[in-house]
């Protein structure tokens, strides 16, 4: 059985992590850290919990967590998973970060898009946590930066293309829409039920600190600078990702070809369901489970195509991607704890 300690557990971040590692049979949930509800139950806070999570909360104690856990999940705002990873790496505990504090590999850009960073010697320990680009690496890993939801759906999307180098890595167009959660549990007048019911607006054009991220991956996956033109929108639905990209083609494409080449390229991953040509992704297919589903359209001239991909952002586009991480790590099934069929409807 793994030890796990997860590191701020009351999020929406933290519950889906605890609804999954709760039921994960090679799992024992050791200990679960809060700032603002220290002693309570788990089970009395989030009632879906009782009888299922009967720990109490605790403050954090990082020898406390070296003693009990063997890996602890970090489900902290950004800027605040630094300097807990930097006490727990040399107590020899394994890390997997849900904020962004170590998925850029330049301190520069974090600081750019977030802050200073206060311990940028650990960028260079941290692993890009996305099992399909990175499995080898992240099963040596100590510490795991965990992808940001809207990047995960854009770099499985277009990993085959990127990788053969058929579509022009720059001028990628990226129009995704995301669910409340994505925003946090924080009470904000901006997501409130008023606010956002029967509306669909865009947001953080042209500063989403997403876009970064996916242009670090996208570039390394091509191998030459890749840029994209990023636009996120809020939906009034509570959870799923559903990303729209549009590329053209360096030389004309045939749909067979395209059809075969992610199928080539995913046929053995677990957690990514390429559609049939044509068939387009639903976030309501994907609820609650780990899955990405891909959606391929070729215009008809075979010079352009639209590259559809739909996701939960709490599971495969964060705790179940961790989770899966963690699999990895301790040389687990890489789908243990995260076979959960999609809650539709």
């Amino acid at each position: 059985m793994v030890k796990v300690a997860v590191v701020g557990a009351t999020g929406y971040t933290g519950q889906d992590l605890i609804r999954i590692l709760a039921v994960h049979p090679q799992v024992e949930l050791t200990l679960l850290t809060s700032r603002q509800n220290q002693g309570v139950i788990y089970g009395h806070l989030f009632p879906a919990f009782r009888n299922l999570v009967e720990q109490r909360l605790s403050q954090l104690d990082y020898d406390q967590v070296a003693q009990k856990a063997e890996v602890a999940f970090l489900a902290f705002p950004h800027t605040e998973s630094q300097p807990v990873a930097a006490e727990l790496i040399p107590r020899k505990v394994k890390v997997i970060d849900l904020s962004a504090d170590f998925r850029f590999r330049k301190a520069g850009i974090y600081r750019r898009y977030y802050a200073e960073h206060q311990f940028p010697a650990l960028l260079r320990k941290a692993v890009y946590g996305l099992p399909e680009v990175y499995r080898e690496q992240i099963k040596k890993a100590q510490l795991i930066a965990n992808p940001g939801c809207f990047p995960i759906s854009v770099i499985l999307a277009l990993k085959p293309l990127m990788e053969k180098r058929l579509i022009e890595p720059r001028g990628i167009i990226i129009d995704s829409k995301s669910g409340l959660t994505g925003a946090g549990r924080n009470a904000v007048v901006d997501f409130l039920f008023c606010e956002i019911s029967g509306s669909v607006r865009p947001y953080n054009v042209y500063k989403h600190r997403h876009r970064p991220e996916m242009e670090q991956e996208l570039t390394r996956l091509y191998g030459r600078k890749a840029e994209v033109t990023f636009v996120p929108h809020l939906v009034p639905i509570n959870r799923g990702i559903l990303s729209t990209i549009y590329v053209r083609f360096l030389r004309k494409t045939e749909p067979a070809r395209l059809e075969a080449l992610y199928r080539e390229a995913y046929g053995q991953e677990r957690f990514v369901r390429v559609l049939n040509l044509g068939e387009l992704p639903d976030t309501s297919q994907v609820k609650g489970s780990n899955y990405c589903d891909l959606g391929l359209s070729l215009s008809p001239d075979g010079k352009e195509a639209v590259i559809s991909s739909a996701l939960d952002n709490l599971v495969k586009g964060a705790s179940g991607n961790a989770v899966q991480n963690m699999n990895l790590m301790f040389g687990l099934e890489e789908d243990a704890g995260l076979r959960q069929v999609p809650l539709h409807p």
